[in-house]
């Protein structure tokens, strides 16, 4: 086989490759394309993986948080304008100081963020100590929460 007709076959090759369906063995062996499945609709990836801030009231956003402050006694309750007022007692676990920053990311019905989020809120917590941290909605379309902490830089 000379040259010329090396280089045809293996333009032939490559381009019958590139013509075959996914998932179409190829020479016995399974050929992916980008995708790496046949073609139509694909559900996301870790769709219930990552979700902590749809499911739960109290939310670390970095390790160090997580090590260092957890929650307990969170509670909430409507005022009377129809606003909801959420306090949390926010304890270190640690036995050195901890400077954090707190939030409140406020939710419809539906678990959507109602564009009420309070600002960061810098807590210093002594060693092993605990404090009471309170937010409250803006308007009367909050009727649940998320409270989101993260250790200061």
């Amino acid at each position: 086989m000379n040259i010329r007709s090396a280089s045809i076959t293996a333009v032939v090759l490559v381009l019958a490759a590139g013509c075959a369906r996914t998932g179409e063995k190829i020479g016995g062996a399974s050929r992916a394309v980008s995708t790496g499945q046949a073609g139509g609709a694909y559900p996301g990836r870790n769709q219930g993986k990552y979700d902590l801030e749809n499911s739960e009231k109290f939310v670390t956003m970095n390790f160090r948080a997580q090590r260092s402050v957890t929650a307990s006694g969170i509670m909430s309750h409507p005022l009377d304008d129809g606003r909801l007022e959420v306090a949390a007692n926010l304890r270190n676990r640690l036995n050195r100081r901890v400077e954090a920053q707190v939030q409140c990311v406020f939710k419809d019905i539906g678990g959507f963020s109602t564009g009420d989020e309070t600002p960061w809120q810098t807590l210093i917590l002594t060693e092993n100590g605990q404090e009471t941290v309170k937010f409250a909605s803006m308007n009367d379309k909050a009727k649940d929460f998320t409270i989101r902490v993260r250790e200061a830089r």
